[in-house]
């Protein structure tokens, strides 16, 4: 793995030249270009916001705590770093299937092109990063959010997710090649995915509901939600995920790293014939 992650890195002109690639195709005769990767994650934050935050606004500021007078933050907080994750799974699922042509004749690891889509989705995601910050120092001046040293877990959320996402991205690019169901299957994991971690809710409400325990354990084994938790610490240090659920975050996003890469070279020549 480590041969293999040098090899990649020494081609890395060629992972920007396909992340560019595909950003100019992506947004190819758009009028709004770009800009379509930030009207999306605004435009659902504002029906959550009047769903959970105008309809049912006593419910959800109970719950809510110290986000309780900044819920449009806390949903585009997580809403943006969703979006991320989602579109990336969703592209990197397909990123073989979808170039075969490419990958069959460019000299390169070709672990380039799901991880590419990963890079790419990632670009977006920081594209709407100062409009995040140009809300939260909207609340910070009407000192409903102190954001301080809890800033610092930015890096570290974005750190965990893109370790999580370039292992999912692997396995899933791989299998899909030999089984095309995998790409029907992720569309509805994906869906489940969102309302199974806290990106519209807090974490204390699933923790504080009547569910059984081992359902909460359940739960918390989802990699997202503390990543999530870090995600939105960034604004609410009270948010910020305990020593276990940290621990056990990064652990599984390691453990998917490693597992989806030697996933990916075991079935590479399989991989590479069914192409």
């Amino acid at each position: 793995m480590t041969s293999a992650v040098g090899a990649l890195w020494a081609r890395r002109n060629a992972l920007r030249i396909l992340v560019r690639r595909d950003l100019a195709v992506k947004y190819r005769q758009s009028v709004l270009g770009y800009l379509w990767s930030l009207i999306e994650p605004l435009g659902m934050s504002a029906i959550y916001w009047f769903v959970f935050g105008v309809l049912y606004s006593r419910d959800t500021s109970r719950h809510l705590g110290e986000a309780a007078g900044s819920y449009p933050l806390f949903l585009i907080t997580g809403i943006f770093a969703w979006m991320w994750a989602s579109s990336a799974l969703t592209e990197a699922t397909t990123a073989l299937t979808g170039q075969a042509r490419l990958i069959t004749t460019m000299n390169v690891p070709r672990q380039v092109f799901p991880i590419g889509r990963i890079v790419g989705r990632f670009a977006e995601y920081a594209a709407g990063l100062p409009i995040l910050v140009a809300i939260a120092v909207l609340y910070a001046a009407r000192g409903e959010v102190r954001p301080g040293w809890s800033m610092l877990a930015l890096p570290l959320a974005v750190a965990v997710q893109a370790v999580l996402l370039a292992g999912l991205a692997l396995l899933l690019s791989a299998v899909n090649v030999l089984m095309r169901d995998v790409e029907r299957f992720m569309r509805l994991v994906i869906r489940l995915l969102f309302y199974a971690t806290p990106i519209i809710y807090p974490l204390s409400l699933v923790r504080e509901s009547g569910m059984p325990g081992w359902v909460k354990a359940a739960y918390e084994l989802n990699p997202l939600v503390g990543i999530f938790q870090l995600h939105h610490a960034v604004w609410y240090p009270g948010q910020f995920p305990d020593a276990r659920l940290l621990a056990g975050t990064v652990a599984v996003s390691v453990l998917v790293l490693v597992t989806g890469w030697w996933a990916f070279r075991r079935l590479e020549p399989a991989v590479l014939k069914e192409l």
